[in-house]
């Protein structure tokens, strides 16, 4: 049996009873008129005010994961694990361009997924299903990861039965975690996560103040920090306090293209949504920003980690749990529970944001679509229901059977996929030139390129999607795959509409109108939204 930490998990249960509590009354925060409507379930109404939605968004982009991974590449890399920075400074700039034009457009059409606005715009069946599709499929690792830092917190807390415990002890307390998670975003939809959002931030907020200040100084300062890093990967003969030369095309390429990517994930973009103004909006994406100040802070607790000795002389250490055991080593056991409990609700929320945001996916774009045209709002809201928790269910699944390796490689392929969306999104929200066969053959070249490059590579750890990195062809650097594909997927569709242009070959037809992409309200009550219109 492993020993348990008891002060620490009576605060991690307490407040993991807190946001339970929260999640199930959150269906009657903003009672809806109609709760069988899936803007209702799957967008909280569309009624979220400034603070909502940068705590709702915050809440989503900074998961459990972040917490766990951004420090962990920092401990086993050095200087290349803080990309995640730059990456979120460059994104927020970027979609304030498009991301109000893309909330006017949705909301005069009553769209609820990036996958709904193509086929809006587009007039194209296949477009939007494939766009829908690779939402739903760069999601699932997303979700899985959720779990994985869960589990990699109760692991340090030393639940679990240990490693001789059969495999349903073992894994006893996340089936409760799941169940939990599961049943409040049944019950209460999109706002469970908005108003538990608010615990989680307060919560990580103070953890990593309290750490970037007291960790350095039981440490000696963070001289010492420094120092005790720049000797431990001159020892280990890899990474680095800087980032080598030859890292240099991998770092900007993966920053460039991990910014372009990060609100085209479905959950994202349904945070988005759920905006109640253009303003909202555009105040949010002037405001996130504060956000990436604290994601360079928490990346510090890498080499906070390394000074500490964490998994120091312990061959194959998992640097998964460099940061849950630096808080269980140099934290009061009291506040090693406030900080697991910030790193287990930081998985809660996005999980559950993301489970939504795949159903509303599979709803709209899948069921409604293609399998039950006639469906009611009510039939929307039931099967999306039903769907997010086969979500979740596959996403446990999935933990549970593959290591957890695979986990993070498929989560990086996951951004390489949803990075090939973005020219059929964001260029639609701008121009109707493209052809929608040209997209779709620009988004075939890019998820075929990028997954078969990935597939090739091999670390110690695996035979295959062992890094996210590869020779530019004609370049001879070595930069992202992601963006590699994507200039790939770009080329295809210019060339192609070109083509297509050429030989006058028929195109979808357009929903929308210029005035839409500018427009402050809807154009209506949700029942007078226009039907989507047929592919020619």
């Amino acid at each position: 049996m492993k020993d348990v930490n008891v002060p620490a998990l009576v605060v991690f249960v307490l407040f993991f009873l807190l946001v339970t509590v929260m999640g199930f009354l959150a269906s009657r925060w903003r009672r809806a008129d109609d709760a069988a409507h899936l803007d209702e379930w799957g967008l909280g109404g569309r009624s979220f005010g400034t603070w909502v939605t940068w705590f709702l968004l915050g809440g989503d982009l900074y998961t459990a994961y972040t917490f766990v991974a951004v420090p962990a590449a920092v401990y086993a890399t050095g200087a290349a694990g803080f990309f995640a920075v730059p990456y979120t400074i460059i994104a927020y700039p970027l979609v304030f361009l498009f991301l109000p034009r893309l909330w006017s457009v949705s909301r005069v059409h009553g769209y609820v997924t990036p996958a709904d606005f193509v086929r809006g715009r587009y007039g194209s069946r296949p477009l939007s299903l494939v766009i829908a599709l690779t939402g739903i499929l760069a999601t699932m690792p997303y979700i899985a990861l959720q779990l994985v830092g869960i589990q990699a917190v109760l692991d340090v807390l030393g639940l679990g039965g240990g490693a001789d415990a059969n495999w349903f002890v073992k894994d006893l307390p996340l089936f409760l975690a799941f169940g939990v998670l599961a049943a409040y975003t049944y019950s209460s939809g999109l706002r469970a996560p908005a108003l538990i959002a608010f615990v989680k931030d307060a919560l990580v907020y103070i953890v990593i103040i309290v750490a970037v200040i007291y960790i350095p100084l039981r440490l000696g300062g963070y001289g010492h920090v420094f120092d005790a890093a720049a000797a431990h990967f001159k020892q280990a003969k890899a990474g680095g306090l800087t980032l080598p030369d030859n890292k240099q095309w991998t770092y900007a390429t993966l920053g460039i293209g991990s910014a372009m990517a990060l609100f085209m994930y479905p959950h994202s973009v349904t945070g988005v949504l759920a905006s109640k103004s253009r303003n909202t909006v555009r105040r949010n994406m002037a405001i996130m920003p504060a956000y990436s100040l604290m994601l360079g802070l928490l990346a510090l607790l890498g080499f906070m980690a390394i000074a500490a000795g964490v998994g120091s002389g312990v061959k194959g250490y998992n640097a998964q749990l460099s940061v849950p055991q630096l808080f269980a080593n140099m934290f009061p056991d009291w506040f090693t529970g406030v900080a697991f409990a910030a790193i287990g609700i930081g998985a809660l929320v996005p999980a559950a944001i993301m489970s939504i945001a795949a159903a509303n996916l599979f709803t709209r774009n899948v069921y409604k679509e293609w399998l039950k045209p006639a469906a009611t709002p009510a039939d929307e809201t039931r099967v999306a229901k039903l769907v997010s928790l086969l979500v979740k269910v596959g996403a446990l699944v999935f933990v549970l059977g593959m290591d957890k390796q695979a986990a993070i490689n498929l989560q990086l392929l996951g951004g390489l996929w949803i990075l090939q969306t973005f020219v059929a999104i964001v260029g639609g929200l701008f121009t109707r030139w493209f052809h929608h066969w040209a997209l779709f053959a620009g988004w075939a070249a890019g998820m075929g390129y990028g997954t078969w490059t990935a597939y090739g590579l091999a670390s110690p750890a695996t035979k295959h999607f062992g890094g996210n990195a590869a020779e530019i062809p004609g370049i001879g650097e070595i930069g992202y795959i992601g963006m590699t594909a994507f200039v790939l997927n770009l080329v295809v569709s210019v060339v192609l509409t070109v083509v297509l242009r050429a030989l006058r070959t028929p195109d979808g037809p357009d929903e929308t109108k210029p005035s839409d992409y500018s427009a402050e309200t809807g154009g209506g009550e949700r029942e007078n939204a226009p039907e989507p219109v047929a592919a020619h």
